[in-house]
């Protein structure tokens, strides 16, 4: 039993899946649309609100330097990526590259996981963008009905139509294929970066010096939590971060480092890509490169507007352009804010289509959701249900009850990204690799200590939802993937045919 939880899926016969006319997707992305997905996913809420918020709780003027440090372990993810991105071209991303080197169960275990995180980020981020919308519709006088307004505040009957037309809309772009969804995005991604630069260098005119001093403030220590939202390093060592000092700048990259997740979504299009060995690695490596230094000029530039024990904790943006005389510039932001949102939506959405999609191809899942549209060539049955499945979530549910963002989910996938590298350099040295990871071990061992170190400062709470979410996949996995499984299939050996009949 053990070898069959572990069964391997080869290289060659992931590759030549992909070919099967009735399951093979459309490949019509470039280095540049892959560049603006990841820009797209990564940028959101994060620049507008967190920039501000850690600062003034745990780096000061120093979370620039945090946001270079959480830049540096996504770096490390991000080459461990690129080489198996370019490898294996595959829908997917972290569940087909397990799948090649640690085994089936693993391989489950992840796309599992990433499923869930996925579309609760699509149901989070939705309800978000129709908070902005709503206040932006409220300055111009427009009022929605409060049972069409969301269950936030909802006497009775509430639903939040505003959530769920934005996930059924980017539910259609997406059944209509990935050119549409790329230009479309390409769009909204300008606009979102346009905004942002306009932040940047309006606010760069109002900076003050005496507001970067002290640039590392005191360290103050952090009284250790006993409940389970505190930290899982301080319930098993008793250990807590310090905030502000040396030590605050590492304990504010574990917080900003979430900013950047969604990087890895690149990864899921490379199977749509038209040259997916030399145009992957560029479009994970390169939005990732953009997006921190956008960070970090956004955070320098914040922190330089106002100091940083007077930044708004909700809205520091905004409010630092209100401090200095300018209010006109937090509806701009608000703008910016509400467009990012739409982008990170579509592509957290497109993510969790490709990676359903991957494992109803393997029969992990059931294989009616692997087909695709005759004329599209999108995976249009996956996409349907989950869009309407994360459009009724996102309507009938507030923000405050959404469960928080599985961000474990996307941890644990790159610590098993940079394990499967190291695996397949040894299992598997003949294969061509258009990009390889520099360093090997090194490089991905460095990338597994340093993604470790951050999910042990996740709250326990969040540990144990992960904990049970992989109990019910396990249940799936036995009572249905393990025996539908295509693997399992090829295993079996064939019926004898028929002896003929005798005279």
């Amino acid at each position: 039993m053990s070898s069959s939880l572990f069964r391997t899926k080869n290289v060659e016969q992931s590759i030549r899946d992909t070919e099967e006319p009735e399951h093979a997707l459309r490949k019509s992305l470039s280095a540049l649309d892959l560049t603006v997905f990841g820009v797209g996913v990564i940028i959101g809420t994060g620049i507008f609100v967190l920039t501000g918020q850690v600062a003034k709780n745990n780096a000061g003027p120093a979370v620039a330097l945090a946001f270079v440090a959480a830049g540096v372990v996504c770096a490390l993810a991000a080459l461990c990526y690129a080489e198996f991105a370019s490898t294996v071209p595959v829908a997917g991303s972290a569940y087909t590259f397990s799948y090649a080197s640690l085994g089936e169960l693993p391989a489950w275990i992840i796309g599992w996981d990433l499923v869930l995180e996925f579309a609760l980020g699509t149901a989070v981020v939705a309800v978000g963008w129709s908070g902005y919308i709503r206040s932006l519709l409220d300055n111009v006088g427009w009022h929605l009905p409060e049972y069409l307004s969301g269950r936030d505040g909802a006497h009775g009957f509430g639903f939040d139509i505003l959530a769920a037309l934005l996930v059924l809309v980017l539910t259609a772009i997406l059944v209509l294929g990935m050119k549409l969804s790329a230009r479309i995005t390409s769009l909204v991604v300008a606009i979102k970066v346009a905004v942002v630069l306009i932040v940047i260098i309006a606010g760069a005119f109002f900076v003050s010096a005496r507001n970067y001093h002290p640039f590392i403030p005191p360290a103050q220590p952090v009284p250790a939590g006993g409940s389970l939202k505190a930290p899982l390093v301080q319930l098993m060592f008793g250990w807590a971060p310090a905030n502000f000092g040396v030590m605050g700048i590492f304990t504010a990259a574990s917080v900003v480092f979430f900013a950047f997740i969604g990087f890895d979504i690149v990864a899921t299009a490379a199977e749509e890509t038209r040259n997916p060995q030399r145009d992957v690695p560029r479009g994970i490596l390169g939005s990732l490169l953009i997006c921190t230094v956008l960070y970090v000029a956004v955070s320098v530039v914040v922190t330089g507007m106002q100091n940083y024990t007077q930044l708004s904790v909700a809205a520091p943006l905004a409010d630092a352009f209100k401090s200095v005389g300018h209010p006109w510039y937090a509806g701009v932001i608000s703008f910016g804010a509400a467009i990012g949102l739409t982008t990170v939506c579509l592509i957290l959405l497109l993510g969790q289509t490709r990676v359903f999609f991957a494992m109803s191809r393997d029969g992990l899942l059931p294989r009616f959701f692997s087909r695709v549209h005759p004329r599209f060539r999108t995976p249009h049955r996956p996409t349907i249900l989950l869009g309407v499945v994360i459009a009724i979530v996102a309507g009938f549910t507030s923000l405050s009850e959404l469960a928080e963002l599985v961000n474990i989910g996307t941890l644990f996938a790159f610590v098993v990204v940079a394990i499967s590298v190291i695996i397949l350099r040894r299992t598997r040295p003949d294969l061509p690799r258009a990009f390889r990871t520099p360093w090997v071990p090194f490089v991905p061992v460095l990338s597994v200590c340093a993604t470790f170190w951050l999910m042990l400062n996740l709250p326990a709470e969040t540990w144990l939802r992960f904990a049970i979410w992989m109990v019910i996949g396990f249940a799936v996995y036995f009572l249905y993937g393990r025996s539908h499984s295509r693997l399992a299939h090829s295993e079996r050996p064939a019926e004898p045919e028929p002896a003929p009949p005798t005279s």
